[in-house]
């Protein structure tokens, strides 16, 4: 029975193609046996073959029909936004750092109100939200590092889930709800920090090995450059959040990022695929081959099995080959010891420091040092994180160019020691200042993002992994956990330096940090250096 016209739902099955998500392989048929249906000149389906029952018996075979769902572009969109609304929350707290202190502190605003003088000056004000950027951090490196571990046994998008959606009601809680109930407490604003820090740590090792699972090595540099944008992206929303709707209450912006943060748990919940295995496609860049589940296998099936389909009539086929393995999580320590996991991770450690006390305290640094308003200071702060976005998207360009990554970082960390020294000189003139703070956030957030990001991926996908697939999470929650590790000691340590040398020599300890994640990673840095110019010396014997 053959058909020159086909209804549009027909239509639908005239583009199956050999790698289409409805079938796991397809041949050329060799045989009259029953009645097909030709859709098009390249594509038989016979009837007999298409099993509704699967439909019912596996409800998760009706995921490719989905709009858009099949595609890693919309994933890594979902993924990008994701990690924009928690950044967006967690940016909330270090925007309204002058409201909360005033609030803690006496003033003529809460004279009449003794409870909420949790600290006699402001000074012990500014100390006790240092500790709480420190006990945070603390928390979440934790987090981190088990965390990844989980994300490498667990489906990623429940953790994933839980971890915006819990994180999102614990900021309620801490910023919103205290303040509604007047409920003013030292132990419990830490305890509520410490919980958040540990739910937070559950995001980012996800969203990394979703995305790893999704992208290939090529390219990675240009795509996770420009996707790890979303942390700054987030800081943005924040800061326009925050100064939108500061004037009715610090606690309003933490209800306002929290209830957005929270709606987008619930939308990854129902709308992520974290995997091309869940839609039976294979993981780029893997290195054995898969075999589909039971709930995975195709609609429409039949009894052999052939991947070479070079043209002519195509059937769909079942595959009944032998399943193997699928590849086994490998432990902490194993991922711990991988090369570049601990230089990579130590120089992490430097570096997040100082990109993360940019974003804990800029704001504050900018309305105490030149007076500005806070929803001014919150504004003007946003272009340290457009230099972060574009710095990240031309250095993972960049690097991506040349092959190597350790070079790229060098050079825009040399440069971050100089931008940092004229950020530091910056005079009270808001254009001038932006204009510095872009340039600081592109040479400081670019190897930020670049680190966290794609060379974290790099190193969770690398050969040395021999066949394991389940490594990305865990190796990503060592390099950002140890990060994090490094950035909590900086923030007390900031806090502790402002208040008793000022800000001039907290510059200093930024530029000696920024130096270390050098010192740190040197001899990858000549290591890919010399490997760029035997390769070049190569090239030029070759011609």
């Amino acid at each position: 029975m053959k058909l020159t016209q086909v209804s549009p739902f027909l239509d639908l099955f005239s583009r199956v193609t050999p790698n289409n998500y409805f079938c796991s392989n397809v041949r050329p048929i060799h045989s009259n046996s029953g009645p097909a249906l030709s859709l098009n000149p390249t594509l038989t389906i016979k009837w007999s073959s298409f099993k509704f029952h699967r439909i019912f018996k596996h409800p998760q075979s009706l995921k490719p029909f989905i709009p858009g769902m099949l595609n890693s572009r919309l994933t890594a969109i979902a993924l990008f936004h994701s990690y924009v609304l928690l950044h967006a929350s967690r940016k909330t707290f270090s925007n309204v750092k002058v409201s909360i202190s005033a609030q803690w502190t006496p003033s003529v605003q809460n004279e009449s109100l003794p409870e909420h003088r949790l600290f006699a000056d402001e000074e012990e004000a500014t100390l006790f939200l240092g500790a709480l950027d420190t006990i945070f951090l603390f928390s979440y490196a934790i987090g981190l590092y088990v965390s990844g571990v989980i994300g490498d046994r667990m489906n990623l998008r429940y953790v994933l889930c839980f971890g915006l959606c819990g994180s999102a009601t614990v900021e309620f809680v801490f910023g919103t709800l205290t303040e509604w109930l007047h409920l003013y407490n030292v132990y419990l604003y830490c305890g509520l920090w410490v919980l958040n820090g540990l739910l937070q740590s559950a995001v980012w090792p996800c969203v990394v090995a979703i995305m790893g699972n999704w992208f290939g090595k090529s390219g990675r540099g240009f795509v996770f450059g420009l996707w790890s944008a979303c942390a700054s992206a987030g800081n943005i929303l924040g800061a326009f959040l925050a100064s939108s709707v500061l004037k009715y209450g610090y606690e309003y912006a933490f209800l306002v990022t929290s209830v957005v943060q929270f709606a987008g748990g619930v939308v990854v919940f129902f709308g992520l695929l974290t995997s091309p295995k869940e839609v039976g496609k294979k993981l780029l860049n893997a290195t054995k081959i898969e075999s589909d589940s039971e709930s995975q296998r195709p609609l429409m099936s039949d009894e052999e099995e052939d991947e070479g389909c070079d043209g002519g009539y195509y059937s769909v086929e079942q595959s009944e080959g032998p399943q193997e393995e699928l590849p086994q999580p490998i432990s902490f320590l194993q991922a711990f010891l991988l090369p570049g996991v601990l230089p990579y991770s130590l120089a992490y450690a430097c570096l997040k420091l100082v990109n993360y006390s940019f974003f804990f305290w800029l704001p504050f640094y900018l309305s105490s040092n030149y007076g500005w308003k806070e929803a001014q200071a919150d504004r003007l702060s946003i272009w340290y994180d457009v230099g972060g976005i574009v710095g990240g998207t031309v250095q993972g360009l960049v690097s991506d160019f040349l092959g190597k990554r350790a070079p790229v970082l060098a050079v825009s960390l040399l440069l971050a020691m100089g931008a940092l020294v004229g950020y530091s000189h910056s005079p009270a003139d808001q254009v001038v200042n932006a204009a510095l703070l872009a340039l600081t956030g592109f040479f400081i957030g670019g190897p930020s993002n670049m680190i966290s990001s794609a060379i974290s991926a790099d190193l969770g996908r690398q050969d040395a992994l021999r066949g394991s697939q389940e490594a990305l999470a865990t190796v990503t929650g060592i390099v950002d956990g140890t990060g994090s590790i490094g950035a909590a000691g900086g923030q007390y340590l900031v806090s502790m330096i402002e208040s008793r040398l000022g800000w001039m020599y907290v510059f200093y300890f930024f530029i000696v940090m920024t130096g270390g994640s050098i010192l740190f990673i040197a001899p990858l840095i000549y290591r890919e250096t010399r490997s760029m110019w035997r390769d070049r010396q190569g090239l030029h014997q070759q011609l």
